[in-house]
This record gives structure tokens, sequence and C-alpha cells, in this order.
């Protein structure tokens, strides 16, 4: 797989070692007009005039497109050769992620449909499959509506102010799997923290004999079988068990392999890690022990891949370069992340708040909107559960008047209901309904100023909220500055960011230690979130550049950063 694009098992998280990554030169065709079903373009004699190298989105340099007006439908077309020892197994086809409706074709038979931008789907093509195959993929995707979640995608033909280059279609890895008969559907895996069970839940098909082995830095440790089809639930016990946390990020390794009258069916590889989030009062515990979140903005967007990383190694460089700079975190921003990211955050402890990208759609959402949001994040919530990484969930983003309040209290409570183990919050920053954690963004670049702003909370239960007259009343939650900073600086140029840049870098680092000291050294603060890693487009905030170089001293960054705060205290 050397010369195939993002050669990488996409998913660590749930590999099975019979796969065939589709990635790399498909033939390509944009659909101005939006007719080429009409047109019948999934037929094999239409022709498609260019090419573009998927996984990447034909707005970014790297796809061989690079186009970034709108493109409301777009065609893909793939010839592809089954390995022999495919032969007489089930197959499934994988898409990562696929923006936004998608109708899929092999050999000129309507495989199936899906809606929804930003998380996997497969379908099986077991009946449809031959030797020699021509897969077809049409998506549409026009973020103009409305209805559709988009994040910081533009609706404008241009970028501005916080919103970017659109992603349209294919930006996530395609690939084959193949397995017997049975095989193993779905599974989730509950850790618990305090007595060192491993309960697991997984979703069989076909009656089988589930062998399950864990290890320990490659040594099988445990491992019981069980009999099921459908839903089958057991539990391991792990004795003096090794926690996962920040500084030893440790990981179990888990494989499934399901037997069928001792004859293999299929074989799953996961991990796991034993990891306690909880709320008590106005504190935020890991592993029973005061956390202070010190967690940067990052938006996952790439110069030349647009939505999608142009390796692997990008992925790691981001979290390496964020984890040097003393933070403990991130939020992921208006974009679900790939699950390599994840991945990665999770072996080198990397806490990550999952955040749906709601922009897009109206602050008052329509029930259209809502019956493609509430899906997909549920969705969300199932791929990504079992990443120890991941200590809360956000289905919204700065909401505005007029919101249904009702509507956002649907949404918290149905997050609860798949995850009870992690906080959520309503929306982030504004206008909060019901949530386990009281977040605010202030972006004040005065630091005596912001200081006041926080000043009443030490001595009361009086916060700074975004918009007090709106927002559900503070009820003792941990209280989270989620955004703040965003202090522009783009030497020699104009830029988009937040109050008036600093005519030096030293002037720069002195703002961002005294705001920054205000939060740490607050006593009922719990943490921050910088805006951010690194630059955007026109939007200049970062502390790297948009291609991923330091604007400032890491070192000064660091220094700052590592201060213990008076919460932990």
């Amino acid at each position: 797989m050397k010369n195939i694009p993002r050669p990488e098992h996409p998913r660590p998280d749930f590999f099975r070692n019979q796969w065939l990554n589709l990635n790399g030169q498909w033939d390509f065709e944009i659909d101005t007009s939006n007719t080429g079903i009409d047109k019948k373009f999934y037929l094999l004699e239409k022709k498609f005039r260019e090419k573009i190298v998927v996984p990447y989105p034909p707005e970014s340099k790297l796809s061989g497109i690079e186009n970034t007006d709108f493109m409301v439908s777009i065609w893909y077309r793939k010839n592809i050769k089954i390995p022999e020892h495919f032969a007489k197994k089930r197959i499934f086809l994988n898409f990562g992620a696929v923006d936004f409706l998608t109708n899929v074709w092999l050999n000129d038979i309507h495989i199936g449909t899906h809606t929804g931008g930003y998380i996997p789907f497969r379908f099986e093509i077991t009946d449809a499959i031959k030797k020699e195959n021509v897969l077809t993929v049409n998506a549409y995707d026009d973020n103009r509506t409305y209805l559709q979640p988009c994040g910081k995608q533009s609706q404008r033909y241009y970028s501005y102010g916080c919103y970017y280059t659109r992603t349209t279609g294919i930006w996530q890895t395609v690939y084959l799997e193949a397995t017997e008969r049975n095989y193993l559907k779905n599974f989730k895996i509950y850790p618990d923290y305090d007595s060192g069970d491993v309960l697991f839940f997984l979703n069989i098909d076909g009656q089988s004999e589930v062998k399950t082995m864990i290890f320990a830095e490659n040594e099988c440790i445990c491992e019981k079988t069980v009999s099921g089809s459908g839903n089958t639930f057991f539990t391991i016990n792990i004795k003096n068990f090794i926690p996962w946390s920040i500084e030893n990020p440790f990981l179990y390794n888990v494989k499934f392999v399901l037997y069928s009258n001792g004859v293999k069916q299929d074989e799953v590889e996961s991990y796991f890690g034993f990891r306690k989030i909880e709320i008590k009062g106005k504190k935020i515990l890991l592993n029973n022990s005061p956390v202070f979140l010190k967690m940067v903005l990052d938006q996952g967007y790439y110069p030349d891949g647009i939505y999608t990383a142009p390796s692997q190694e990008d992925i790691i460089n981001d979290i390496k370069i964020a984890k040097h700079m003393g933070f403990n975190g991130a939020r992921l921003h208006q974009k679900i992340f790939e699950p390599l990211f994840l991945y990665w955050a999770d072996k080198l402890g990397y806490l990550v708040w999952d955040e749906y990208p709601n922009w897009g759609i109206k602050s008052r959402i329509s029930h259209e909107a809502f019956s493609v949001l509430i899906k997909e994040w549920i969705d969300v919530i199932e791929r990504d559960f079992h990443h120890p990484s991941i200590i809360g969930w956000c289905p919204l983003n700065e909401t505005h008047m007029p919101q249904d309040n009702e509507l956002v209290r649907t949404i918290y409570h149905i997050t609860k209901k798949f995850d009870t183990t992690r906080p959520v919050i309503d929306t982030s920053g504004y206008i909060h309904v019901e949530t386990d954690i009281y977040d605010c963004h202030n972006y004040n670049q005065d630091p005596e100023q912001f200081k006041k702003d926080f000043e009443p909370f030490k001595s009361q239960e009086k916060i700074w909220q975004n918009y007090p007259q709106l927002d559900a009343p503070y009820r003792g939650q941990p209280y989270w500055v989620s955004e703040y900073g965003g202090t522009w600086w783009a030497e020699g140029k104009q830029g988009w960011g937040y109050g008036d840049r600093p005519k030096t870098k030293k002037e720069f680092i002195e703002r961002y230690r005294k705001l920054t000291e205000v939060l740490l050294n607050h006593p009922k603060i719990t943490g921050f979130c910088y805006t951010q890693l690194y630059d955007v487009e026109q939007e200049t905030n970062g502390l790297y550049t948009y291609y991923r170089k330091p604007k400032f001293d890491p070192e000064l960054i660091r220094k700052i950063n590592l201060k213990k705060a008076e919460i932990e205290k």
C-alpha cells in the first residue's frame, strides 16, 4: 500500500485484517446541474472526464481537482478487482465519511443511500460483487439550505471570518472488508474503574462462539468464550489493572474471534482503557483526582487537505505540538474528527471534548434538520463511545435566539441516555438550557477587565455569562471558560481574530500569560480552552500557522500552561 494515499487502516478501534483500501485515483465528474441521477450517470457507459485522488475532497490541493466553488452534485467511479482470498466470503463496502447525501451503485446496481457528512457507513455487497467490478458514488451537498449540519464550512462562495473552505463528497478512507457467514456487527466496551470489571456488549450476526482475549503489552492476561447471537453481554474482571491517564495512557488490546461449529468466522481487534470521569461539586475528577482542563481549540483543517489530514503523521503532529505547549487536551470544534485522531489521542494521553458540527442549521432547528442532526449525533456517540480520551460530549455550539429550548433539552437528555458515563454540555457558550458543565466564551483582550468579569464568582455564586438574561440559572456546576484568547497575529499582513493585534511577539506572550493566569489562579474555574492551536485560512489567531509552524516560542507557552491551577490544589 506504499503508493496509496492514507494507506493505514482507518479504524484501529475496529480492525479486521481482511480488508482492502480503495483510496487512490478515481474517475470524477462535477454534475453542475444536479441532473446526473436523471441522466443515469451510474450506468457503465457514462464516462467521467476528470481524475480525483480519494480520500481528499475535491476542494483540496491533494485531490488534484482544487475546485472551491459550490459543487452541489459530484460523481466518483473506480474499477475494483476483488482479491482471491475474498472469494466465497461476505463482503462489506465501508465509507469513513462522505458529505452529505450519498448514493452508491455497484455494476449498475443501486446498493444504498446514506445521509450525513461525518460518520461511517457500510453496505453489504456480497450479492452484487464479481471478480472485477465498477463502483459508482454520487454525493449531493448544498449547505446553503440550512437543513444540513456543516460546521465551519462557508455558506458563501468565499471563506470569511471564522468560516472556511467547504468539503464536498468523500473525505475519509473507502475500503472493503471480508468475513465468513457470521460476523461481529458492532460492540461497546464499558471498563469500570472502581471494580476492574469490563462489560462487553456485542452485536453478532449469526449464532457463534465468541472467544475474547485481553492483552497487556502483547501478553494475553485473560480470555473468555461465550455463545451468542444478536445482542450478547458478558463481563471480564481484570485484577490490579493499570489506569489510563494523561501521564500514562495505558491501553489494553482486545481481540474477538468468532467460530461456528469450530470454523473461524470473523476476527476483530480493538482496545480500551480504564478511565473514570465524574463531577463532584465544582470540580471535574479524572480517576478520582481533580483535573484542570488546559485545552486548546482544534478545528481539524489542513491547508492541502481541508477536512482530510494529508497523512497519519499530520494527525500525530497536531497532538504532539499541543502537548508540548502544556495543553492536556483539545476541544474538537465544529467537526467530527476521524477515528484515527481519537486513536492517537488515546495513545498519547490527550483529553478530548467531542462536539457536533451543528452550524449550518438555524438555532431554531427545524424538524427536518433535527432528524438529520439527532440520528448522526447518536451515531457519533456509538462510534466513539469507548475512546478513553473522550471525557465529554457537546451536541451544539453557540446557539442563538430564537432557539427551541425544549429541543435543546431533548438533545441533552438523548445524549445522556446513550452515554451515562460522561458529562454533557448542552450548547457550548450559549444559550444554556440544561447542562452538566456550565461554560462560557469570553474573548476580552484586556487582562484587567477579563479578571473583573470572573471576580464576583470567587465569593458568590455569580458567574460571567454570555447571555445572562437568556441562559439557564447557574446551579453550582463546574465552570469552564471553553473559549478565550483568540488573539490574532499575522506578521506583516491583515488577519481575522479577536481584539487589537499585539504590536510585538513579546506583547502577545505577555497578554497570553495574563489572560491565562486569571483562569489558573481562580479557585472556582475548572478549566480553559484557548482559541486556537493553529491558524485556519484567514483566521490568524493560532499559536501555530496554518502550515503548523510556530508563531511564538512554544517553550514560553508551555511555561505558562504548566502552572498548577488553584482548583487542583
